[in-house]
């Protein structure tokens, strides 16, 4: 059985081998309106409509409980109570968890379970996603009469997990030539790409979806110039990118993200360079050469298979890649769960129709 104690709530992207876990209350049956999310709220007003005290989450007798947790993280400690009743004393209290497969979690080797109601959920998995109901039964005795009269509570929890989304960026830059016909302009991109790629090989990134063209620009009291627009993604899973996946499998996006932040500053900090250059290295300057502050970055999220994004129906985790829920889907690497056309999938997480 597991002791009472941790901490059940701290920010998405806080994860120290501790649960990451947001908490919402469902907002068809909330009459005061908006949903609560720990990642945007303090926690004393989350404490004010009354799911977390002491640390713990407590259910919500007229409505459902959603609770956001990062996968492989622990979930918080979700009690069988509301808070009203905990303020209560409680006769003969005997607690009944059931899963989402609808079996009893006593037992089950990734459900700690206290002898006060409180589960806590072990390396949480996209398909550990679902409703979590418990029932408390407990005595009312009567004063007078003595009577025993026996009551039920039943509660609802709805756990998504989620991951953190996988960052990668746009990048556009331009560069001076000499005219749009050059069979040099070619020859200067694949160069350009080369050097990119070779500049963040090391990182486990790669320069993806690259592309130019050549546009005549007429610029107020100059003549026409001829101007290469470049584009380009800098993406974290070159070849080789899931072995960092194998050192560290608990945080794997935030050491992807990490790597392709460190690739997109080694990349403005070379086109920096060029800048310095032309100014302080060249007498005369290249044919095509880098126009200063042309360099621009875009930010660009994707979610792993088997997860996406919705603002709508998870609000309270927006930024968050959650789990695909049950008829929708995601084969790829895009932010979106599709719907499925064959409604006999029914499991969380699915990567196909």
């Amino acid at each position: 059985m597991a002791g009472d104690g941790g901490r059940p709530c701290s920010p998405p992207r806080g994860l120290l081998g501790m649960a990451v876990v947001v908490v919402v209350v469902a907002a068809a049956a909330a009459g005061w309106g908006a949903l609560v999310g720990a990642s945007a709220v303090p926690e004393e007003e989350l404490r004010s409509v009354g799911l977390i005290q002491n640390n713990y989450i407590y259910a919500d007798i007229k409505r459902e409980v959603n609770v956001y947790v990062k996968v492989f993280a622990n979930s918080p400690l979700l009690v069988c109570m509301d808070l009203s009743l905990s303020r209560e004393e409680i006769i003969d209290p005997k607690y009944l968890w059931i899963g989402p497969d609808g079996k009893n979690l006593e037992g089950q080797i990734y459900a700690n379970l206290t002898e006060t109601g409180k589960l806590m959920l072990m390396g949480f998995k996209e398909s550990m996603s679902g409703a979590y109901t418990c029932t408390l039964s407990h005595r009312i005795i009567e004063t007078m009469t003595q009577e025993e009269v026996d009551v039920f509570e039943t509660y609802k929890f709805m756990l998504y997990a989620y991951r953190e989304a996988d960052h990668a960026y746009q990048i556009s830059v331009r560069f001076t030539t000499k005219g749009c016909e050059l069979a040099a302009n070619a020859q200067f991109f694949e160069e350009l790409k080369k050097i990119l790629d070779n500049l963040i090989s090391d990182l486990t990134c790669h320069i993806i979806e690259s592309s130019y063209k050549c546009h005549s620009i007429k610029i107020p009291n100059q003549g026409l110039l001829h101007e290469l627009f470049v584009t380009f993604q800098v993406n974290p899973f070159a070849p080789g990118w899931e072995d960092v996946c194998q050192q560290v499998p608990y945080d794997c996006e935030d050491a992807t993200n990490m790597k392709v932040q460190e690739a997109r500053n080694r990349i403005g900090e070379f086109f920096s360079r060029q800048t310095y250059a032309l100014k302080h290295e060249f007498r005369t300057a290249p044919t095509i050469h880098y126009v200063d502050n042309s360099f621009s970055v875009t930010h660009v999220d994707s979610c792993r298979p088997g997860f996406g994004k919705n603002d709508i129906t998870h609000q309270n985790c927006a930024g968050c890649c959650v789990v695909c829920e049950p008829g929708t889907y995601s084969p790829n690497n895009e932010v979106i769960c599709h719907t499925c056309t064959r409604p006999h999938i029914k499991k969380y997480g699915a990567k196909f129709c």
